[in-house]
Order: C-alpha cells, then structure tokens, then sequence
C-alpha cells in the first residue's frame, strides 16, 4: 500500500494475525509476525487495544461492582464517552484513585464554562482516555471493557530490542484521530501520525492489530 504523500515511509503493510489473549507476549507475537517483514529503519505499529488484551487488560462488565459514586459520575459524560457507563467509570477509579477522578470532573466543569475541552483528561490522567467500553473493540472482545496498555514505552523498547525495527503504539480510530501512546524514536512521530491516520488497522473484522511502515530507500 503505497503512501503518494509521505517522504519517509514508502509504503504500509498490515499484518493480519490470529486473535491475541492474555496468554500472548506482545513482544514474541510482533517479533514472530514481523520476521522477514521489517527491519531496521522500518516501524513496527501496533493497536493499543491489542496490547492492552495481552496483558489481561480486557475486562467484562459483569466482573466489576461499580460503587455508588462510580453510578453517580457515568451519568456526565456523553453517552458515547468511554466512561459513560458504571462499570467503565469504576475501573478509571480503580486505575487513577478516586481523589484524581474527582479533581478531574472539577476541571471537566470548569472547562465546560470556559467551553475548552479535554480537561477531564488532563487532569485525571490521560490514560483513562484509552479505555474502549462495551462494543469498542473486535469479536470476540466486543462485550468486554479494554483498559488502557500498560507500561507503553517499555513495550517499544522491547519490541525494538527484539526485532531491531522501530516500534510503535497508537490509538487510531476512524475518524482519522491518532494518538501515539508509546514511541521508540520520537523524530518519526509527525510521519507515522499520517501514515496511520486512514487507520490501516480496521476497527471491524480486518483482524490486522499490527502494521508495518516501511522507510523510504532514499531515506536510508
């Protein structure tokens, strides 16, 4: 797949690969799906929520007791939001402490009157703003909550040890938003941003969490 307006990466492979567990290392599966594939200069991306899964991060609703506040604060954000339900607001308390959540509605508030957005987010911990609730991700983990992946950076870092390619997590979605969330080379994050801004991963049944950007020869 080739990228007409992209001077660094030539090109995008997306990897289809079985569906991942907790009873993966994220590491040895993009090692294992990349060999031959990508190599040094080239970048290693894989989706957030995929990584989250292998680290037993997929959580159903039904195991979690939400808490009376828990109740009472899924009833502000959007009815799209992450966190719009008890259950997804009960595990952003157990990952942040409620002091955090409670600072981070206050200054949702504050930003509402001032008509900014994301201060929820930036006050409470932008990690919470990776959490997928209920039909957010693939079969079969379309009933389960998926937190947010743990440790990111250490997860690149691994990668790139193993496989000697750089290496990438982003959160992509179909409205053409990136996040990059764990970055071995932060020169190349502006260009990886566009080159996964069309979401190469899919979000329905593509079954392609990892995606392979490989560097322009001239760029060598």
């Amino acid at each position: 797949m080739p990228l007409e307006n992209d001077r660094i990466f030539e090109g995008r492979i997306p990897i289809r690969t079985h569906v991942f567990s907790d009873r993966d290392d994220i590491v040895e599966m993009a090692k294992k799906y990349t060999e031959g594939i990508a190599g040094p200069g080239d970048v290693i991306c894989l989706a957030e929520s995929v990584v989250a899964i292998t680290q037993g991060r997929a959580i159903l609703p039904a195991t979690v007791k939400p808490g009376f506040l828990a109740r009472f604060l899924s009833l502000f954000p959007g009815k799209d939001g992450s966190l719009a339900t008890p259950p997804a607001m009960q595990l952003a308390i157990n990952e942040v402490g409620m002091p955090r959540i409670l600072l981070g509605c206050a200054a949702a508030a504050v930003g509402k009157l001032l008509r900014k957005r994301g201060w929820f987010y930036l006050v409470a911990g932008r990690q919470l703003a990776y959490i997928d609730d209920v039909a957010g991700t693939m079969y079969p983990y379309e009933k389960h909550i998926i937190l947010g992946p743990k440790e990111p950076q250490k997860v690149v870092n691994l990668i790139k040890q193993a496989t000697g390619a750089e290496a990438v997590i982003a959160d992509v979605n179909d409205l053409h938003r990136v996040d990059i969330i764990g970055i071995t080379n932060p020169d190349l994050e502006v260009h990886v941003v566009e080159a996964l801004r069309d979401n190469p991963f899919g979000n329905d049944d593509q079954q392609t969490p990892i995606v392979v950007l490989k560097r322009s020869k001239t760029q060598d």
